[in-house]
């Protein structure tokens, strides 16, 4: 501690300037005093994390104040229950925090309830199926190779072996959501829960139409914005809350907090869902997750959030009409959000190999499945593509043409080691003039 005497431990959180606050102060020092091989790899992923442009659609860079919070003596607490109704004493700093995070989550979504105990996004959406089905209920989501995701009934997952499971697609003509279609399976199989989300899918969605859907069928409608919650929060994106009876989401990916989740619910069904995540799935809640969450919160509340949500879908768009100028298949076209998914089959090269060449050139993404897939899941036809961590370090139309242009010389240079050193020497050059925030 003696290296920390001087410098406040929370000088991000508490508003320092970084620069000058910890100037030449190591701030893993304890860790690496402790344990040097984690600080080694720690050390490893933050130098990783500069020096590649990041084009995981659920990842993004957290503030050094949200990082701090995730790290924080909340990690000590033990708080089963809800604020006020503790089963462990000792809760007077705990209850009013996640008081103040449920408080900013309904500020920032209009929502009626907030739950910000889930540890993740698939117990978040497990716990709504707990709080309203039985086991072999109907449930009725988009299909996983159409981009949906494995909690939304996929046969690999609880929601699918658990319950019935059934799922729409995308038209095969546009790669878009075909909403009588859905009108109709949901009409012929009255599921109890039409879940509207998704993990790989490029386009908004229509919550009216799903709404009346569900009416219609005498479903409850579940909104899985995980993906999208941060565009949501920033104006990007058409809030889901006044249409779903439930939405979930997870804290990170484009709302930048955390590894953690919200559910978002109509004030009848808050018991039920308060009970499905404790007693129903969890224990106690990991309160420097909740702190870190409430952080994120706030800074989505502040005005340039509003701004960095819009110059995601920019870039987005950006980077779609680089990649299509150089030949790229994108389902459905474009992107109305902070994803794109590429269709590989007309370039000769599945997803994994050309993810993997792309990662020996510094640009990270993931091989994703698309419609009409024929190859297995391990080794399928696309790839996923997100702006929302290029964005946060300040990633312009500019630098995703560049972008565009590595992607396509990196599939070229598949075979080329060389080469592909060579891409990875220009993005990390690239990368050292864009700081990543809660790293620099």
């Amino acid at each position: 501690m003696s290296a920390l005497s001087t410098v406040d431990q929370h000088s991000a959180l508490a508003g320092v300037d970084q620069h000058s606050a910890l100037a030449g102060v190591d701030r893993h020092s304890a860790l690496a005093g402790v344990d040097p091989e984690v600080f080694a790899l720690v050390q490893a992923e933050e130098r990783y994390e500069r020096d590649t442009v990041r084009l995981i659609a659920s990842e993004n860079y957290a503030s050094r104040a949200v990082l701090e919070a995730s790290g924080s003596v909340f990690a000590n607490k033990y708080s089963e229950g809800y604020p006020l109704a503790r089963f462990y004493q000792g809760q007077k700093f705990v209850d009013p925090l996640e008081q103040l995070a449920v408080a900013r989550a309904k500020a920032l979504f209009g929502a009626e309830h907030v739950n910000v105990q889930p540890y993740s996004g698939s117990p978040a959406n497990l716990a709504v199926y707990l709080a309203f089905l039985q086991p072999g209920d109907t449930i009725l989501g988009l299909a996983l190779p159409h981009g949906g995701h494995l909690t939304h009934g996929a046969k690999a997952s609880i929601s699918g072996k658990y319950f019935k499971a059934l799922s729409y697609e995308l038209d095969p003509a546009t790669g878009l959501l075909d909403y009588e279609a859905i009108r109709r399976l949901a009409l012929e199989h009255r599921p109890k829960i039409l879940v509207a989300g998704h993990s790989a899918y490029p386009r908004g969605l229509d919550f009216a139409r799903f709404r009346a859907i569900a009416d219609e069928a005498g479903a409850l409608l579940l909104v899985d914005m995980a993906h999208f919650a941060g565009l949501v929060a920033g104006g990007a994106h058409a809030n889901p809350v006044p249409f779903a009876d439930v939405v979930t989401t997870t804290t990170h990916k484009t709302l930048r907090g955390p590894r953690g989740a919200m559910i978002l619910c109509k004030e009848r069904h808050a018991k039920a869902i308060d009970r499905a995540v404790f007693p129903g799935l969890q224990g106690g809640p990991h309160n420097q997750t909740t702190a870190a969450i409430a952080v994120a919160l706030g800074e989505a509340l502040r005005p340039a959030f509003r701004d960095y949500a819009h110059r995601v879908v920019e870039n987005a768009r950006a980077l779609g009409a680089a990649l299509r100028s150089r030949g790229f298949d994108l389902v459905s076209g474009g992107t109305d959000n902070h994803l794109l998914l590429v269709d590989l089959r007309g370039k000769g090269i599945p997803g994994k190999p050309a993810a993997v060449a792309m990662e020996r050139a510094g640009v990270v993404a993931n091989c994703n499945t698309v419609p009409g897939e024929t190859r297995k899941a391990s080794d399928p036809s696309g790839l996923r593509l997100g702006t929302a961590a290029v964005t946060s370090r300040g990633f312009g139309a500019a630098e995703m043409e560049k972008v565009a242009e590595w992607i396509d010389l990196a599939i070229r240079y598949t075979e080329d080691p060389v080469r592909l050193e060579e891409l990875a020497g220009q993005v990390r050059a690239l990368c050292a003039r864009f700081p990543a925030p809660g790293l620099d």
